[in-house]
């Protein structure tokens, strides 16, 4: 059989209707799909030692010789341990594994192996147990990189390895590189089949990096291509336009003085949909930056508030349930009051409620609907839809936006984004939106004084917990992963490079659930809940419900709780292993506290020693501008950090852009060549006709639409 990238893994030998569903839980349906599920980690196996100088906390490789037959002791019903020794120029060691007697059948005296684990003594002898191992023979290299893979109940990292080893040798080099060969060499890139390969095998961390670029700048091009025929088309055809209004009965009922930047982002707002340029009006296409609870969501609710004067409907989009419950609360307290009615869509919304919902936007009964992505369904359609706004911009693909639009053409779009993008990164990525920046902060808003602390402030740190208690409020605990053992995709390739080791290694990673369980036994007396991305929305409202109601002292969560939650009462947030956090999330994090008139605290915990690591805890302690923050972490991490992906919200961007490779590359220089590569081509190029252009347009819609649109 000929084998084609979009060929299903069915295909494959050896991969049956149960091995296919297992890869399908793993978003693996094509040999595409495969190709591009990369290592989530690599074992350095190429880091070869003499027994003689072992390091008991690093994992090594060994080139060892059978000395003894395999000894198989039955120590109960269900465990067994084999041993045998093995040798080196330097010494001998006793290898070790538990419950596996076909070991027997595998090493015999004279074999070579090539053993990797941790070597380390035991009742005073030198062992190596339950090590990794492969037949060594002189002269024939192995590879120093071993890839490990996210796995799935029934399938290894082993087999997945197998089967992406077969595809990539038979299909890789058969693959149409869809970048024109004079932006490859201008960008001194490799080849997308070589990027592939080294990707999943690299001879160094060198390679890897290069490996990475590639396939970072094709997603950076695609993106930026996206945002280049976005802005295109924005002018074209004719917008809404609002009949002219007065905004005093909405801020006259507020209980604070909107800010000179609030202000001045509504008059944009107003411009944009009223008044208009030179006499006609175009769909508004505008984003809201604003640092950290500088009040984006009033000028939102302005916008709201102009469009339902004219009887036109608005839709809210947000990334998460938790947020969009958040702003329905804020948002239907300042409009219904005013006779704007609001309804709230969500994915675990009742059918019996999504009904009465759908029934109330097609007849016009509903004002205005507040929701997640159930908002981008194909079930119902809006009577007269003229304002779209979208919350948290990054967390949302480009073809999102497109989709919602497709409801109302001529509806005005705005975005507000609480993630301060670098001024040189924000016309790159927002090149099909006008910018409006709040630059102040409300009054009353007290800075969160930050500090960096190691393991050794355990206690103090608890002592701390039970002060802020004691004195009123209340504390958030955010872990980098939901359980042990979770699989680590949150680091990049290159934070491990920077250690000089690229390895699977197990470090000591704070997750929510033992954490919790572990503060609930260690502080007695404060009440202490749990909330990650993975539980059901219900039980996510009924942890906030609690917490918000001080019936919780402390939140130990994941970055679940990252956007957008509003807790007054919260005056300290402690993020543990803040070193695997970006700056940008780090100091969304903060905003979480302080939102109060309560003085309130942000303590960063990390035994990282890198320089890199404590350079940029460093900036988050010293540092209180989104925007200094967002061009620090460029120079320190690079432009990766702005297009990540939250893991624990489990955002995918269903008929939209998802950045996977992005996310790990640190070079500026390349994702704004990227940019303005994307730029160029569009300019010469509009609709990807060219010939030269033929497999990148394909290429495009295949990232950016998922094939569900194209370009045209």
């Amino acid at each position: 059989m000929i084998y084609t990238p979009d060929t299903s893994v069915s295909e494959l030998s050896g991969v049956g209707r149960v091995r296919a569903e297992k890869l399908a839980r793993l978003g693996i349906h094509t040999l595409r799909d495969l190709m591009y599920f990369l290592p989530r980690a690599f074992e350095n196996r190429g880091n070869v030692r003499l027994l003689s100088g072992f390091d008991p906390d690093v994992p090594c490789s060994f080139i060892l010789t059978v000395a003894t037959e395999v000894r198989t002791s039955k120590i109960k019903q269900n465990f067994s341990i084999s041993k045998f020794r093995a040798f080196d120029e330097s010494g001998s060691v006793e290898v070790v594994f538990f419950n596996s007697p076909f070991v027997k059948d595998v090493f015999h005296i004279g074999d070579v192996f090539r053993f990797y684990g941790k070597a380390a003594f035991s009742q005073r002898k030198l062992q190596l147990q339950s090590p990794k191992y492969e037949p060594y023979v002189e002269g024939i290299p192995l590879p120093a990189f071993v890839p490990i893979y996210r796995q799935t109940d029934g399938l290894s990292t082993k087999q997945i390895g197998a089967l992406i080893k077969n595809v990539i040798n038979d299909v890789a080099p058969k693959l149409i590189d869809p970048l024109p060969e004079s932006i490859r060499l201008a960008n001194k890139l490799p080849t997308l089949s070589h990027a592939i390969a080294t990707a999943h095998c690299p001879e160094s961390a060198a390679s890897l990096s290069k490996a990475m670029a590639r396939l970072a700048f094709d997603e950076m091009l695609c993106f930026g291509i996206g945002i280049s025929v976005m802005a295109s088309h924005k002018k074209r055809g004719g917008g809404i336009r609002f009949k002219p209004c007065q905004l005093t009965p909405l801020t006259s009922s507020l209980p604070y003085e909107l800010t000179n930047s609030q202000k001045n982002a509504i008059n944009d707002i107003y411009r944009d949909t009223v008044i208009g340029e030179s006499g006609t009006i175009s769909p508004m296409a505008r984003i809201l930056v604003g640092d950290v609870g500088c009040g984006k969501t009033v000028c939102a609710v302005a916008a709201i508030y102009i469009a339902a004067m004219s009887k036109y409907q608005s839709a809210l989009m947000v990334p998460t349930e938790i947020l969009a419950r958040q702003h329905y609360a804020d948002v239907s307290k300042m409009l219904n009051g005013i006779g704007i009615s609001t309804a709230l869509l969500l994915g675990s919304t009742g059918a019996k409620e999504k009904r009465r919902i759908y029934e109330g936007l097609e007849n016009g009964e509903i004002d205005v609907v507040i929701g997640t992505h159930a908002l981008l369904s194909d079930k119902f359609s809006f009577k007269r839809l003229g304002m779209i706004i979208t919350d948290e911009q990054h967390r949302f693909g480009v073809a999102q936006r497109a989709i919602l639009k497709e409801k109302s053409e001529q509806a005005h779009m705005l975005v507000m984004s609480a993630t301060p993008i670098p001024r040189t990164l924000a016309l790159a990525m927002y090149g099909d939106l006008d910018v409006s920046r709040i630059t102040d902060m409300p009054k009353g808003r007290q800075r969160v004084d930050t500090y960096t602390v190691d393991e050794g402030y355990r206690y103090r740190l608890n002592e701390f917990i039970k002060k802020q208690i004691a004195l009123g409020g209340q504390c958030y605990v955010v872990c980098p992963s939901i359980e042990a053992e979770e699989d680590d995709s949150s680091v990049s390739y290159y934070d491990r490079a920077e250690a000089d080791l690229i390895t699977a290694r197990s470090l000591n990673l704070k997750n929510a659930t033992d954490y919790a369980a572990e503060l609930k036994a260690g502080l007695p007396g404060i009440s202490v809940d749990l909330l990650h991305g993975k539980m059901k929305a219900s039980e996510k409202d009924a942890v906030m419900a609690k917490f918000e109601s001080r019936e919780t002292s402390v939140l130990v969560s994941t970055t679940v709780i990252e956007v957008g939650v509003n807790v007054p009462n919260a005056t300290l947030m402690i993020v543990e292993n803040a070193e695997r956090f970006g700056l940008s999330q780090l100091h969304q994090l903060r905003g979480r506290v302080g939102r109060g008139n309560k003085k309130s605290y942000c303590i960063l915990v990390s035994d990282a020693n890198a320089e890199k690591s404590r350079e940029r805890l460093e900036v988050m302690r010293t540092v209180y501008d989104g925007y200094e923050i967002a061009e620090r972490d460029l120079i320190l991490r690079g432009p990766g950090e702005f297009f990540s992906k939250n893991s624990d919200n489990n955002l995918r961007q269903s008929g939209g852009f998802e950045f996977r490779f992005a996310q790990m590359c640190d070079d500026s220089e390349l994702f704004e060549s990227a940019f303005e590569t994307a730029k160029s081509i569009i300019k010469e190029d509009p609709a990807l006709s060219l010939e030269e252009h033929r497999q990148l347009k394909e290429e495009v819609n295949r990232y950016l639409f998922n094939s569900s649109s194209t370009i045209s």
